[in-house]
């Protein structure tokens, strides 16, 4: 199974400091083992928002901004990268073309921003099209996608499933309303319309949320199920790891039949 984790730089890195990061590796490298290919993309969050505004008051360009969101997005990135195991990846992937290729090489790519004008929600999205990925999970610092911004708006109702067409009204929404936090942004919601890629946005600031998603589709987020296919995929992870597993024990039993005359005579 391909799975893309978008993962956000507020819940990885609220703030500086060791023990969230490694939670979310720790969950990385556990669906690796479970033999899920990951391609983790990494945001700028809280810190990349502190740098942009004191550039802005030294007279920097918009562009100018976006590149050092997408720096911090890569310091964010590596900060993760050191927590995976040395057998990991040993630098964030600057372009899809990289982190498709990592991935074929192997099970793990990571990723911070890309390119100006493109959030990493869009990047998520964008590698998970590339990589024709079975799954991109947005972990972010709200439970789903809702009708408002719940930190603005009492009455805010979450979703708990949309079609992609629905998912880009509803962000197209929040997005007019000055103020408002959506958890995926627009560009990324029309990427996931346009791919028909299967998304689930859900609060991952418990990185154990993540795991439950990706190997039973266990969440209690916002499910985006792309037109013309069934409200459940055809597989989990967590399936596609118990076949293994009871595949191997019956391998594991015919060698037993098998040698067990010649150990009779």
């Amino acid at each position: 199974m391909k799975v893309v984790v978008s993962i956000g730089g507020s819940v990885l890195v609220p703030e500086p400091g060791a023990d969230r990061v490694a939670a979310h590796a720790a969950v990385v490298e556990d669906l690796v083992a479970d033999g899920c290919r990951v391609g983790a993309v990494v945001g700028g969050g809280g810190v990349a928002r502190e740098y942009i505004g004191a550039a802005r008051d030294l007279g920097a360009n918009e562009i100018e901004l976006d590149q050092l969101g997408i720096d911090v997005t890569r310091l964010n990135a590596r900060l993760l990268i050191a927590a995976l195991g040395e057998e990991s990846v040993t630098a964030p992937a600057k372009d899809y073309e990289e982190a498709g290729e990592a991935l074929r090489r192997g099970n793990l790519c990571v990723m911070g921003g890309v390119a100006p004008a493109q959030t990493t929600d869009a990047v998520g999205a964008a590698l998970a099209e590339y990589v024709d990925a079975d799954l991109l999970v947005y972990a972010t610092s709200v439970s789903g996608v809702y009708s408002d911004d719940p930190n603005e708006t009492d009455d805010a109702t979450k979703y708990d499933t949309l079609s992609a067409t629905d998912l880009v009204d509803a962000i197209a929404g929040l997005e007019m309303n000055a103020g408002s936090s959506a958890p995926v942004d627009l560009l990324a919601a029309k990427i996931i319309q346009r791919s028909g890629m299967r998304t689930i946005v859900l609060d991952g600031t418990d990185p154990e949320r993540i795991a439950r998603a990706v190997r039973y589709g266990d969440h209690e987020g916002t499910d985006v199920i792309p037109a013309g296919v069934g409200e459940e995929p055809t597989y989990w992870a967590g399936e596609e790891v118990e076949d293994d597993h009871d595949r191997d024990q019956d391998q594991e039993q015919n060698r037993e039949q098998e040698t067990e005359p010649e150990t009779q005579q």
